[in-house]
């Protein structure tokens, strides 16, 4: 575990005589050249692989081109010092809020419902976690809630019944559609059910689960059902008008199912606008299928000494630069921009699956991804998909590993796009080199062996993630 740890800081944390730490106040004041040389200097510490500019990520960075970076800088130097929690002081910034959660409910056809925005994904999620609980506990009674999950859903449902104390269900899978298991789900369903969860698309595979269904229970039993679209954002909606959301071979491949509000039995969405939106890193939108659901989530403190207190989500102050920021995004790109970037990022995302499944036999693609994520695992004994993953991180690229099945996956970007031959071509060549010559020291090899080593392997994976952790923290 020592050695992990020398590992990790190795790789995050700048070592070296010429490395300068700030670690208590300067006693004067420094000038703005000195800062930004400053910051020029950290941002080369840890060589060229840590610049992201060079495109070899998966997600990430979500990045609108410079033009609408300026645009964002422009809006965030106007309302610097501007917090929603005054209104009064900075009405804009209220009003654009107001206005950003309008535009997206408009796109996932919910004109009359309502949202908040929040810091990212996470926070929307577990914003709605806290929402069902308080609706299910007020409406019918529920003290002891419970909620049911698919295995590929994103982490932060658990984190949302962790901090909120709902006990979860984890429904598998299957192994080839990759769409969470109904007949599962209708089981687990108990009179302390609150909340279904379904994704569109998840993070894992990219892939989406049976949302019609899930709503159709969901009416059924009178729960709730959040659909979970941070990843989707800017993607899922524009699938339609793209041309793209019928798929490929007559939709055997790629095809888009019904997933927002026209779905009878959805009452939630989460989106990111930070993703696809290319808005400033912090923001996200959740939505509601109507106002009575949103009430539930907020907090409100009327006895308090300092004065009544209501906040609409986790934080109280919050910053107004990055809601103006996601306003001029959204303004900047307009609907035509992001039909565009929907178009050529999903194209991308397809050419690089139908090379994998047509062109490189060691692989295969999981499910039947129909957006911009595409996740890949090895059909060959000779081919450990997460070797390939470490060769593909010696070419320079950051790609994401996954477990049950073990898998690689790559959510393609506008970075993505100029890059996509080399991509392929750094992956043929990774497949062979992971075939003919496997190191088994990469990290990708290392820690997601380490947690299929023995029953305790998930612990050790967990010991090795709070050292990632605290080196976060080492200055």
């Amino acid at each position: 575990m020592n050695q992990a740890r020398l590992e990790i800081e190795g790789k995050l944390v700048p070592q070296g005589t010429d490395v300068s730490r700030h670690l208590v106040l300067p006693d004067e004041g420094k000038p703005v050249e000195w800062i930004l040389a400053e910051m020029k200097k950290m941002d080369g510490e840890l060589g060229i692989h840590a610049d992201w500019r060079h495109g070899k990520l998966s997600g990430a960075v979500y990045h609108g081109g410079e033009d609408l970076s300026r645009v964002i800088v422009a809006a965030f130097e106007r309302y610097t010092v501007s917090n929603p929690l005054h209104p009064d002081v900075f009405p804009a910034i209220r009003k654009m809020e107001a206005e950003i959660v309008s535009m997206c409910l408009r796109m996932y056809n919910n004109p009359d419902g309502a949202g908040t925005m929040t810091s990212g994904g996470t926070e929307s999620i577990v914003m709605a976690v806290k929402t069902y609980r308080d609706w299910a506990r007020e409406v019918k009674g529920i003290t002891e809630p419970e909620m049911i999950v698919p295995a590929s859903a994103h982490a932060a449902f658990d984190k949302g019944a962790a901090y909120m104390k709902v006990k979860v269900h984890l429904i598998p899978v299957d192994p080839v559609t990759r769409k969470v298991n109904i007949k599962r789900v209708r089981k687990a369903i108990n009179r302390n059910t609150i909340l279904l969860v379904g994704s569109a698309v998840n993070f894992p595979d990219g892939n989406q689960d049976d949302i019609v269904v899930l709503g159709e229970l969901a009416a059924k039993h009178n729960i709730g059902l959040h659909v979970d679209c941070c990843l989707g954002s800017f993607i899922m909606p524009f699938l339609e008008k793209a041309g793209l959301s019928d798929g490929e071979d007559g939709g055997a491949r790629y095809k888009l199912s019904p997933f927002d509000f026209r779905v009878r039995g959805v009452t939630s969405i989460s989106c990111d606008t930070h993703k696809y939106g290319f808005a400033p890193k912090g923001s996200s939108v959740i939505m509601y299928r109507d106002a009575a659901l949103r009430r539930h989530q907020y907090y409100i403190s009327p006895s308090w000494t300092g004065g009544v207190y209501a906040s609409p989500s986790l934080s109280g102050s919050r910053p107004g630069a990055l809601i103006a920021g996601t306003w001029a995004a959204m303004q900047y790109m307009g609907s035509d921009g992001y039909l565009k970037s929907c178009h050529e990022i999903v194209s991308c995302a397809r050419t690089i699956a139908n090379t994998i499944t047509n062109s490189i036999p060691e692989l295969y693609v999981l499910g039947s991804p129909p957006a911009s994520v595409v996740a890949f695992g090895s059909k060959s004994p000779e081919v450990n998909v997460h070797e390939v993953g470490d060769k593909m991180s010696k070419k320079g690229w950051h790609l994401n590993a996954l477990t049950g099945p073990a898998a690689v996956h790559i959510a393609c970007t506008r970075l993505t796009l100029p890059l996509v031959d080399t991509f392929i071509a750094d992956l043929r060549d990774s497949v062979q080199e992971a075939k003919l010559a496997p190191s088994g020291k990469g990290t990708m090899v290392t820690l997601y062996g380490l947690g299929q080593s023995s029953a305790v392997g998930p612990e050790l994976v967990s010991e090795v993630a709070t050292m990632f952790l605290d080196t976060l923290y080492k200055a």
